[in-house]
């Protein structure tokens, strides 16, 4: 089981609101009422994490291990929230989230893949992790930088975490595995080629609902993320460059194989699935007697 190692690792780091956060440190002469109000946004979309959990929980029922780790991810996602939350109620309670535009990002994600979902949300702690460093440099506001730093720090480790979970995966399920996170990979590193960043919280995950069926369509302003990555942050195309290299560096490791470019691990997962094809074929035709 890795829970237990992962409780004790991600335990030893954790950081205490009250105490590692210097909030007597705020200037409200650098924060802008612009800022202020991604913020908030910021806090409704880590609310999310509710849904996923469930999902996670849902779709994991054969594997306590994992799902057993949800409590480690749920708790300090949900946190996330919390401390952005706490900050408005101290300093904007004007624009602190209300209960019900919390609620409104709870909604059931259709079933999906387990090891395809894994793979996405692996790619989305590194994602997260690169826009919140990102946004701890735009902001100009001590504070709320200090908090932006402590997120990205604990995006990275969770993105940690499921890559050990990856690595069992492979270990328990081998081409399929790799054929799966292989295919996720390619769509999450081809960000620059789409009209919008891939990410959990702007994916369609319940077609009932279309088209308020993202975590995006949800927020009290839909078209804020786009806004915040490319007028605000500036989450410009050297910042994506750091992502792909990322995932593709870490693909690198889960494989045993180098990839460099989209394009090469693009190859791979075509010889996967040409693999994973003729396995389910030997599998599938009957056996000469």
């Amino acid at each position: 089981m890795l829970y237990p190692e992962l409780f004790k690792q991600l335990e030893s780091v954790r950081w205490d609101m009250d105490k590692d956060i210097p909030w007597d440190a705020f200037d409200a002469s650098q924060l802008s009422d612009e800022q202020a109000a991604t913020i908030k946004m910021n806090a409704i979309t880590e609310w999310a994490a509710l849904p996923a959990t469930e999902m996670f929980l849902r779709d994991n029922r054969g594997d306590s291990d994992f799902s057993a780790f949800m409590s480690i991810w749920f708790f300090e996602e949900q946190k996330h929230s919390l401390v952005l939350m706490e900050y408005l109620r101290r300093f904007r309670p004007d624009m602190a989230p209300t209960e019900e535009e919390l609620h409104a990002v709870r909604f059931e994600f259709d079933p999906a893949p387990v090891l395809e979902t894994l793979m996405l949300h692996f790619c989305g702690e590194i994602r997260l992790n690169h826009w919140y460093r990102r946004a701890s440099e735009w902001h100009t506001e001590p504070v709320i930088k200090a908090i932006y730093t402590k997120l990205s720090q604990d995006e990275a480790r969770h993105g940690g975490a499921y890559l050990r979970y990856m690595k069992r995966a492979i270990s328990n399920f081998g081409v399929e595995a790799k054929s799966a996170f292989a295919k996720v990979g390619v769509l999450m590193a081809s960000a620059r080629r789409t009209a919008q960043a891939l990410h959990p919280t702007n994916l369609h995950v319940n077609k009932a609902l279309f088209p308020r069926d993202t975590v995006q369509s949800r927020l009290p302003n839909p078209e804020w993320l786009e806004h915040w990555l490319d007028k605000q942050i500036n989450f410009d195309a050297v910042w994506e460059t750091k992502v792909v290299e990322r995932i593709l560096h870490n693909l690198s490791l889960l494989m045993e194989r180098s990839f460099t470019t989209v394009q090469e691990l693009n190859k791979y997962r075509k010889e996967l699935a040409r693999e994973l094809g003729a396995s389910l074929e030997a599998v599938a035709s009957p056996r000469a007697v």
